[in-house]
């Protein structure tokens, strides 16, 4: 169904009418010479401008992007809130394979159209977006972030990522078992590439058992030449259900959570660097049927987005990691204000962000 303008109704109802909508603007970018189709959602500017990175995926129509954004955008809201940040929430997508459309004149094109909305979204990497191609989106846009150290900036941003993954692990074990080290803890892996082999060397270095899994055996194989120590396992279900697992640890894809996995999982906290690991809201409460302690992925994840952050102030990786480190405090909160609230933490992070928020605009 449409609506009398031809777009997706179900898309238009989201936006205006769902709780999952609420977005202030939403800019649909063509450019015909270079093949664009870009789609840049502002949630919210609360907070300050919208910070949110750029998604190039081969989606099955422009429908289904245009859903993504949003989501994305939404999210970013909640993560950017939560991690004590003054942005508010924004999300690009690229429609198309980067592997067959990504072009310079392509970057150049999208970063006009994201320069010509005046810094209101400040845009970064994600799923087929790299550090160089940030690099040449900033030739047309200073609000990029996510830039290569030659070109001002942090590079990388999974080292503080993995960090911050590390720090809610330490907050769960304090609040679970009373005691934030990791040391003889047993913690699973599932994708071990950028984010999640840093994350083996933090849980190493503090003495845990490590259990990894990962679609690309060489990248697995690499890990455990390298930490004889560290355990392989052939996949994910495998991992799942790796006995007096104690820490669960999703850094692939999303919705590892799901009706499948949740029933056989052995471990007691749930705590990874994966976007959307819920498959659907009732899965937190599967969660705490079965006594797993879930720390809300867009909490602990967000040290990455810290870093970008920190890019437009002129970046200084020991603030950074500060910042970082409060990932602990903000997720034991987290444990403490589901307690108190008798709710999930999902749902208790949801609504310590949505307060930040509220504050904001009535300062306006």
């Amino acid at each position: 169904m449409t609506d009398v303008n031809g777009a997706p109704a179900d898309v238009l109802h989201t936006l205006f009418h769902s709780d999952q909508g609420g977005h202030e603007q939403v800019v649909l970018c063509q450019d015909r010479a270079s093949g664009l189709k870009a789609v840049i959602a502002l949630h919210s500017t609360d907070l300050g401008p919208a910070l949110g990175g750029t998604r190039f995926y081969p989606y099955a129509n422009e429908a289904e992007a245009v859903a993504d954004a949003l989501n994305l955008a939404r999210g970013m809201s909640y993560k950017n809130a939560m991690a004590g940040l003054d942005h508010g929430g924004g999300k690009a997508v690229i429609i198309g394979d980067p592997e067959q459309i990504k072009s310079e004149e392509l970057l150049l094109a999208y970063g006009r159209f994201v320069a010509s909305l005046g810094g209101r979204y400040v845009t970064a990497c994600d799923v087929g977006t790299y550090v160089a191609d940030m690099d040449v989106v900033a030739r047309e846009c200073r609000w990029t972030t996510g830039r290569s150290p030659e070109n001002g900036g942090a590079g990388d941003s999974s080292v503080l990522t993995s960090y911050g993954v590390y720090q809610g692990m330490r907050a769960a074990a304090q609040h679970l078992w009373g005691d934030p080290t990791l040391r003889d803890r047993t913690v699973g892996i599932a994708g071990v590439g950028k984010v999640g082999h840093h994350l083996v060397e933090h849980l190493l270095a503090e003495g845990a058992h490590v259990v990894v899994t990962d679609v690309r055996k060489d990248v697995v194989r690499a890990l455990t030449e390298r930490h004889p120590s560290v355990v392989a396992v052939a996949d994910t279900d495998a991992l799942i259900r790796v006995e007096n697992l104690d820490i669960y640890a999703p850094c692939a894809l999303g919705g590892a959570l799901n009706d499948e996995t949740v029933p056989v999982l052995t471990a007691k906290v749930v705590c990874g660097a994966a976007n959307n690991q819920l498959a659907h809201p009732d899965v937190e409460k599967d969660l705490a049927d079965r006594g797993i302690l879930y720390a809300p992925d867009y909490v602990v994840n967000a040290g990455g987005v810290i870093q970008v952050a920190d890019e437009l102030h002129g970046f200084d990786f020991d603030r950074c990691k500060a910042k970082a480190s409060k990932i602990y405090d903000t997720t034991l909160a987290i444990f403490a204000r589901a307690k108190e609230d008798g709710i999930p933490p999902a749902a208790a992070a949801d609504r310590i962000a949505e307060q930040r928020m509220a504050e904001a605009r009535t300062r306006r």
